[in-house]
């Protein structure tokens, strides 16, 4: 153990460990902006100075490991003006105009100036202009930039895609796209970690909520909504709700009040989803097409685009099942429009999702009958979705639990458990042995897959389905995901079925869920996903008798002609990017 004293209190502390952490242990707090623990521990931003005695120069505090018999000082006169001047800098540089950014309220950068009373900017201003494509689903504002690099760590260190890096040099060295390219130009996945990770409004989400009341304004437009399972375990965070507060049926009731005509929960495709990509596994598993390499899982984006870019050898190894929100948008605009006589182009389908990936994958057309167009019109993320539950001056104390609208009413636990990582391939198991057996499992008897955290690595499992063996593989971020398909290309490990999930634990780490700078709250949405599958009345997706319906009066059954032309892809009718 190290001993040493910070701010005058005694602090005894394992032998290399940070300054900042050693503080933290003491209950002293020291103001940071580009750190990141194990990401980003560069000192980029200068803000966590400290005053050590015995040297003439500040030290920071998140790179610098303690020694024995230090006397360490977080706020002295010296470390206070320096931290403010620092600030002053970047505030400089920086877009202040607070009221019309998204950030504003959740701000590292905001905090920190209001807490350093920082009042006036004694320097020039000075920002950067770069031109940036305003319909691509990320948004990058370079006038907001504080150069933490930040995205530039998470985009390397965790999702291994090297989209951003460093430019130019001296006073002009700033962050862009890798090569100076495009953002459209290169293989951006749209996982939204980087926006997650910014401490500053200068990477978002491109805004579509105005979409939304243009449509609910507009008489001959019918507006429907879905709801994804990951945003229920987010969407009350922003809100000032607890996570018993903010169920899911109070999201139905916001929506409702704000004017959408339908409500419906995306758990109920999920269902629908299991049942199509469920069948084709075990075809395909049957029919021997996966003894050379495995059946991907197809409902994530980011993953698609991530695998179209880096592996497109490997595209054919995907399910064909679309996701559960295009599977919303198909069954909205021929099913559920033919069952309450409105035409598919005077209806509009709005996704409401905790991923900005979902808005590139809203591009994706659909032809059915004489309509041609697209099957999701907006996609929200959950962060647009608490800005709209604001504008329309709603009181969250005031929403009651509201049931979904009929004919996709129900849902099951294994639907609601998409959400996180190993739910979709513990959904498709258990539905998988009674298909093959013709009768249910324990409910519980694949949860070896879980891995609500989305901790590094791999998760596997040997499945025992009838007299067959699943080899089966779950893995989340993409970084993680690139080492499981380098394993795989060179013969070291060989799976049946593999889930993959672009966001590290799942959707729930969604890249549009709300942001809390420093901490990651995959694991506890996750747990708060199993705890309602846990409770939840039905917990197979071939038990959801809105599904079993669906199929009698519309599809049939799964993999029919009909399901195949509204609930089936092509992964290579689009390229990458897109």
């Amino acid at each position: 153990m190290v001993n040493l004293t910070i701010d005058n209190i005694n602090v005894s502390v394992p032998e290399g460990t940070t300054i900042m952490d050693a503080a933290k242990m003491a209950d002293i707090p020291i103001p940071k902006l580009c750190y990141l623990k194990d990401i980003n521990e560069i000192a980029a931003c200068r803000v966590c100075v400290v005053e050590l005695e015995g040297m003439e120069r500040l030290v920071t505090s998140c790179n610098n490991v303690v020694k024995e018999g230090m006397v360490i000082h977080t706020n002295s006169p010296k470390v206070r003006t320096a931290r403010r001047q620092t600030v002053q800098l970047i505030l400089s540089q920086h877009d202040c105009k607070c009221a019309t950014c998204v950030r504003s309220g959740n701000c590292t950068l905001q905090s920190l100036a209001n807490d350093l009373n920082i009042i006036e900017i004694p320097f020039k201003q000075r920002l950067e202009e770069f031109p940036w494509d305003k319909e691509f689903p990320l948004i990058r504002d370079s006038q907001k930039c504080i150069k933490c690099m930040r995205c530039i760590q998470v985009c390397d260190k965790i999702q291994d895609l090297h989209i951003w890096d460093v430019t130019s040099t001296g006073s002009r060295t700033t962050i862009n796209v890798t090569g100076n390219h495009k953002i459209s130009e290169v293989s951006c996945s749209l996982c939204g970690q980087c926006i997650t990770h910014c401490p500053v409004g200068a990477l978002r989400e491109r805004d579509d909520t105005e979409k939304v009341w243009d449509a609910i304004a507009d008489d001959k437009k019918v507006v429907v909504a879905q709801v994804a399972p990951a945003v229920r375990a987010a969407w009350g965070e922003a809100l000032g709700l607890s996570r018993e507060e903010a169920t899911v049926g109070k999201i139905m009731d916001a929506l409702k009040k704000m004017g959408i005509d339908y409500v419906f929960d995306t758990s109920f495709t999920a269902d629908l989803t299991i049942m199509e990509e469920g069948n084709e596994f075990l075809q395909r598993f049957t029919k021997g097409e996966l003894n050379l390499r495995p059946m991907f899982t197809s409902c994530c984006p980011g993953w698609v685009r991530f695998l179209k870019s880096q592996y497109p050898h490997l595209v054919p190894q995907l399910s064909t099942a679309k996701s559960p929100q295009q599977m919303f948008g198909s069954v909205m605009k021929s099913y559920f429009a033919e069952s309450i006589g409105v035409k598919p182009e005077n209806m509009f389908t709005v996704s409401i999702m905790p991923c900005v990936a979902k808005k590139g994958e809203s591009n994706m057309e659909l032809f059915y009958g004489e309509y041609a167009g697209h099957e999701t019109d907006v996609v929200l993320t959950t962060r647009e979705l608490t800005r709209m539950i604001r504008s329309a001056h709603i009181d969250p104390a005031s929403l009651v639990d509201r049931e979904c609208d009929p004919l996709m009413k129900e849902w099951t636990g294994a639907g609601v458990i998409f959400g996180t990582t190993g739910g979709v391939m513990e959904a498709a198991l258990r539905s998988a042995h009674y298909l093959v057996t013709g009768r249910n499992p324990d409910p519980d008897a694949f949860k070896i897959v879980r891995n609500p955290g989305g901790q590094p690595g791999v998760v596997e499992a040997e499945i025992q389905l009838g007299d067959a063996t699943v080899r089966a593989a779950v893995v989340s971020g993409l970084g993680n995901t690139r080492k499981l398909i380098e394993a795989i290309e060179h013969g070291e490990v060989h799976y049946d079925f593999v889930e993959v999930m672009a966001c590290p634990g799942g959707c729930v780490g969604g890249g549009g869920q709300p942001i809390h700078d420093g901490e990651e709250l995959a694991r506890t949405r996750g747990e708060n996903l199993y705890f309602l599958d846990k409770n939840a009345p039905l917990r197979f997706s071939h038990e959801n008798p809105d599904v079993l319906r669906l199929y009698r009066n519309f599809f049939e059954k799964p993999l029919s002609h009909k399901s195949h032309m509204l609930l089936h892809t092509d992964h290579n009718a689009w390229e990458m990017p897109r």
